[in-house]
């Protein structure tokens, strides 16, 4: 496919894009079966939880059809991401979903816990970037991080990569830092590495909603910065273990313990590059769900990407004034290569 990456420069210099998304994102389903400490939607911790209706919620076939036909007319479509604010495993087509991107020649990233997996059908289906969410390198830490899950999930875990393995696939691995999974920090490279991942992705917790009380001590960000990291460096490099270390140096290095990207020092180029969709229709910039474009009953998705509401979006955070959510940008390392290109 063609390298779109120069009009998307120019785009970002004009401050309109001149190309459609190359990067979308669709979330399949709400519905989860993990209650990850951290997460926004299903912590047991949250303020208010979030209904059961909108747990159920499932992301339709016809939908999802739409989608993909406006990124056909679009034609600037490179890479799909299928997720969820769910376990994107449990939609009950989601491998008819792998197997539509696949077919349309597109790069396919999955994120998943992998407990879900039908394993063999997994293995089997193309998946490019296989984001493994594994978020501990023991059964303590992995506990503590899901609430309600015991030593079976972490045993399932572990089996199905051993499966991945000797299917060839690879897999990169997600490790959120907060309280529970920071005494894990070197350990992780070590099971990096048993399981053969292609990288490890540290990344530090995005905390709010009333998940903030499992933010990392000032204790462990010192001894990250100092020690740990350091550590895990050294370890990664004696074997062989890619990681984002460099990047998450950068986000235990900022004053607050829920400030975890300097957003000011990189900017922000997803309004030229990236959308998302959720599960109900609501299109977003990015992947903070307080920060919607419109909705596809408004229009389809092309429609929506020249829009005035998603250009004054745009406008807005080119001037770096930022909304709520920027300072915990989930999409921080993609922000720091575009940040990259520009200078270049």
């Amino acid at each position: 496919m063609t390298d779109l990456s120069p009009l998307v420069l120019a785009g970002i210099r004009a401050g309109r894009p001149l190309v459609g998304p190359q990067n979308v994102h669709v979330d399949v389903t709400n519905t989860c079966n993990a209650k990850c400490i951290t997460c926004w939607d299903h912590s047991p911790l949250l303020d208010t939880p979030r209904t059961r209706e909108w747990k159920q919620q499932t992301l339709p076939w016809e939908r999802f059809e739409e989608v993909l036909a406006a990124l056909d007319r679009m034609g600037s479509c490179r890479a799909v991401v299928l997720s969820g604010m769910g376990e994107p495993l449990l939609h009950p087509r989601i491998y008819d979903m792998m197997a539509e991107v696949k077919r349309r020649g597109w790069h396919l990233t999955v994120l998943s816990n992998l407990v879900a997996a039908d394993i063999e059908r997994l293995a089997t289906a193309g998946v490019d970037n296989l984001l493994v969410g594994v978020h501990g390198a023991t059964p303590d830490a992995y506990m503590a991080f899901h609430p309600g899950w015991t030593e079976l999930q972490f045993t399932t875990l572990q089996s199905h990569l051993r499966k991945l393995v000797r299917a060839g696939v690879s897999t990169r691995h997600v490790q959120v830092i907060n309280r529970d999974t920071a005494p894990d920090f070197v350990q992780m490279v070590r099971f990096g590495h048993r399981f053969r991942a292609e990288r490890i992705n540290y990344k530090l917790a995005s905390l709010a909603g009333g998940t903030e009380t499992t933010a990392i001590t000032e204790d462990q960000r010192a001894w990250l910065r100092e020690e740990a990291v350091p550590r895990a460096r050294e370890l990664a490099a004696e074997l062989g273990v890619k990681t984002n270390l460099h990047l998450f140096e950068r986000q235990i290095g900022t004053d607050s313990a829920l400030t975890t990207t300097p957003m000011d020092e990189v900017g922000c180029y997803m309004g030229y590059v990236y959308t998302r969709i959720a599960v109900d229709g609501t299109v977003l910039f990015c992947c903070n769900t307080n920060v919607e474009v419109g909705h596809l009953r408004e229009g389809p998705l092309d429609a929506l990407w020249e829009g005035d509401r998603w250009q004054a979006l745009r406008e807005r955070i080119g001037r770096h004034e930022w909304l709520t959510g920027c300072e915990r940008c989930g999409k921080f390392e993609q922000n720091v290569k575009w940040a990259e290109r520009l200078r270049a």
